[in-house]
């Protein structure tokens, strides 16, 4: 037994100088202080990050601070769902401006970046042309360890659509790849709450069929989870966007998310960006500006929702002026007594003095 022992350990400790990948060394007994040495490190598995809207009336010290944040927890590469500079109908120097002072965050992310459009992005003909010229695509594709990552653009012509030669672009692309183990699929806007059958999202789903996929998208600076076809749609929340920022009840907040590919398919976790901290725990430094954005004067109020006399609990209630044009809308979430708080440009800030349209929807799990 002795001399066994003797050649298990020189066997180890010859393994560990030799440095293969993966290696362990260690020494083990009838009993031992841990549950197995089954290491979590299939060659298979890999793990990225995804980031949301940044636009949209963003706001001050998020996304750069991301970035730092992204740099210590070391992903393989970061990619977007877009909206990464407010864009729009401006003038040239000003759009370069814009995407001069986004690149200078993400050029200091120690993996790569990949862009997609957003309508921020390329929703005029001004930043579409701009977009062209800097990054060429506006839809593209890559296959990393036999995962296909099919990144569309939702604002192909015009808003919430995909194009003809786009949409024969992610069949041929589909049609090509029909034996990788996963698909993921990254677009802007969730167009599949639309009318599926004009704007290209149902000839997508059609050309996607049984294989194991998912879908993720932004756009509404709020988290929700959609099931389709038995397969999951995640809609992120924001990553610096314009925000009320309420928390987890109405699905706002700051994150990026995670995600580890197992042969089983992709682990997904939300990851808040206060929670990332360097040893020190200090708050990344950063010197990004906000989007100052004109607010009317909002005032405190408490209404309550009744049905038959009952207080309705938990219902999402959105009021828009009945003025079109005129004021703010604003939304709340009804708690124990029917009551709830509205926000209409900050959480709980209230309500602009006016005369509102009322909708309410009983939220169920």
């Amino acid at each position: 037994m002795v001399v066994l022992a003797l050649v298990v350990l020189a066997g180890a400790v010859a393994l560990s100088q030799q440095g293969m990948p993966g290696s362990l060394t260690v020494t083990s007994e009838k009993r031992n202080p841990w549950t197995n040495l089954k290491l979590n490190n299939d060659p298979d598995a890999f793990q990225f990050a995804i980031v949301s809207d940044r636009t949209g009336a963003h706001r001050e010290k998020v996304f750069s601070r991301a970035v730092a944040r992204l740099n210590l927890l070391q992903p393989e590469f970061v990619i977007s769902v877009g909206d990464l500079i407010e864009g729009g109908r401006k003038e040239r120097a000003k759009l370069e401006a814009e995407w001069q002072e986004f690149d200078s965050y993400v050029n200091k992310l120690t993996m790569p970046f990949f862009y997609i459009p957003g309508n921020h992005d390329v929703g005029a003909k001004e930043s579409d042309a701009l977009w062209r010229e800097r990054f060429g695509r506006r839809w593209f594709h890559f296959v990393y360890r036999d995962v296909l990552f099919l990144c569309l653009n939702s604002d192909d012509g015009s808003a919430g659509n995909i194009g003809n030669e786009q949409l024969a672009y992610a069949k041929q692309v589909l049609a090509d790849n029909k034996d990788v183990r996963y698909t993921l699929v990254y677009i802007h806007k969730p167009i599949w709450t639309g009318d599926i059958k004009k704007n290209g999202w149902g000839a997508v789903e059609e050309s996607l069929g049984n294989r194991a996929y998912t879908v993720f998208c932004g756009h509404v600076h709020r988290y929700r989870k959609f099931v389709r076809n038995g397969r999951n749609y995640y809609q992120l929340a924001t990553t610096g966007g314009g925000s009320k920022i309420r928390g987890i009840p109405f699905g706002e907040f700051d994150h990026i998310v995670w995600v580890t590919m197992k042969k089983e398919g992709p682990i997904f976790t939300n990851i808040m960006l206060d929670s990332v901290l360097p040893d020190d725990l200090k708050v990344p430094e950063s010197d990004e500006k906000g989007k100052v954005t004109k607010r009317g004067k909002t005032l405190p109020v408490r209404p309550v929702v009744y049905h038959n006399g009952v207080p309705v609990v938990g219902a999402y209630v959105t009021l828009r002026p009945q003025e079109v044009g005129k004021g703010a809308a604003a939304d709340g979430i009804t708690e124990g007594d029917g009551s709830f708080m509205p926000s209409t440009y900050a959480a709980y800030d209230g309500l602009e003095v006016g005369v509102y349209r009322v909708a309410v929807t009983l939220r169920r799990p």
